[in-house]
Parts: C-alpha cells; sequence; structure tokens
C-alpha cells in the first residue's frame, strides 16, 4: 500500500505545470546536445577540425563514464554500467520532482545531459565525445556537449549547497 501512495504522490508531482516547464527545459537540452553531436557525426571526416588555438573538434568514441573512466571492451561491465546510470538518472527525476524551483533548475541540466549520453550508449554502444581544449601540447579531456551541461548543472549544485542555501 505504501509503494502505491509513493506511486500516486510521483504521478501528482509530475503532472504538476510547473513540472512540465522543467521537463520542457530537458527536453531542449537533450535536442541541443543530439543536434551537436549529430552535426559532428555526419560532418567529421577523420581529420580533426581547428576552430581556434584552444578548440578542436575530434570525433573519439567513448564507452566509458565521464572523461573515460571506466572503459572497457567487457559488454557485461558496459551494460552493468548502463543499468547503472539509468538507476541514477531515475533516482535523479525522483528528488527533481520532489524539489523546490531552484534546485529542479540545477536538476534539469544535469538530468537533460545525462539523457543525452544515456541515449548515446544505448544507440551507439559509445558516447561521441568531439571537444578537445587545449593548451599549446596539453590537452584536457575530450568531451561533448551534454558533459557542458552536467558541469554546470554540478557546479550550480555545489554552489546552491554550501555557499548559498534558500528556500524558494
Amino acid at each position: 500500500m505504501k509503494i502505491l501512495n509513493k506511486l500516486k504522490n510521483i504521478i501528482h508531482y509530475l503532472f504538476q505545470k510547473e513540472n512540465i516547464y522543467f521537463f520542457s527545459l530537458i527536453l531542449v537540452l537533450f535536442f541541443l546536445d543530439r543536434y551537436s553531436k549529430n552535426f559532428i557525426i555526419e560532418n567529421y571526416n577523420e581529420n580533426l577540425i581547428f576552430v581556434n588555438d584552444y578548440i578542436n573538434f575530434n570525433l573519439i568514441w567513448n564507452n566509458g563514464v565521464g572523461f573515460g573512466f571506466l572503459s572497457t571492451e567487457s559488454k557485461v561491465i558496459y551494460y552493468s554500467v548502463t543499468t547503472l546510470i539509468a538507476i541514477i538518472i531515475l533516482g535523479l527525476i525522483y528528488i527533481f520532482l520532489i524539489s523546490k524551483k531552484l534546485e529542479k533548475l540545477i536538476y534539469c541540466l544535469i538530468i537533460g545531459g545525462a539523457i543525452g549520453n544515456f541515449y548515446d550508449r544505448l544507440v551507439y554502444n559509445a558516447v561521441p565525445d568531439f571537444i578537445d581544449f587545449h593548451y599549446k601540447n596539453f590537452h584536457w579531456f575530450t568531451f561533448n556537449v551534454a558533459d557542458i551541461i552536467i558541469s554546470i548543472g554540478i557546479i550550480l549544485f555545489i554552489l546552491q549547497n554550501f555557499f548559498y542555501k534558500t528556500e524558494i
């Protein structure tokens, strides 16, 4: 009976007008990420694309998680990590639903980016990373738009929780 009540609460939160707006933002972020990845996948021809002295586009297929961590050829590990990511996304959606406005915005960023990368894991069995940020010969990890969105969300989450606690 408790599970049924929790499910009713989730459905109630899900269809609140405010949450529909935030879900729309998640979709916009997801499609922004999809557009950028599709553009690179369709236009990349194995040559480094020079943007400026600090950024190149170079398509790398990442089958690990953030920054290539846990990259492996093992399908068992890959699908286990993918399942764990799905569970985490569902948990974040639940937390998003019961959060206040500012926190909802932060979770939208994290969820929107995470769904973008999760989609790639399901469709391509890897995430296309293509933004090569560098200074002279030092290259940061190659990343994508979803990673930027997630990082902004995490930075805002840290700032909000450690430096600015408010009731909105």
